[in-house]
């Protein structure tokens, strides 16, 4: 598990990048992180950065059913070993897998916010994580 110590030394080293103007590098909660984070490790790695056009942290948070800052994205994209980029921009597939509702068993925010789970839709994923 990813610790609150990993997170905030992570901010420190995050590129914001231009995605994320300086005003709006704003950070939730701990777990937010830790819910983006589970989010790209479920996700196909390319080599090239990509951008499909969609918010990529509203497709998380209705994934997770809890609001998750674009900062929070960017901060789990520094964590995570093998995502490289800057919002909105990171080396994923296109093609978004529905990652496992299992990933969120252990990070207590999860599914808090109902009304973002509510907007949920499985039709936006190429795939489901088996």
């Amino acid at each position: 598990m990813i610790t609150d110590n990993d997170i905030e030394e992570a901010k420190k080293r995050t590129d914001y990048g231009r995605g994320i103007p300086k005003a709006d590098r704003l950070h939730e909660h701990p777990d937010c992180v830790r819910i983006a984070y589970q989010w790209f490790d479920a996700q196909k790695k390319i080599k090239t950065k990509t951008w499909d056009g969609t918010s990529l942290k509203s497709k998380i948070e209705y994934w997770a059913g809890r609001y998750v800052s674009a900062a929070d994205v960017a901060v789990a994209a520094e964590l995570h070993p093998r995502i490289y980029g800057k919002y909105p921009e990171f080396n994923i597939s296109k093609n978004h897998i529905e990652p496992s509702v299992q990933r969120l068993s252990d990070i207590p925010e999860a599914m808090t916010q109902m009304d973002y789970r509510e907007r949920h839709d499985p039709s936006r994923y190429k795939s489901s994580e088996v």
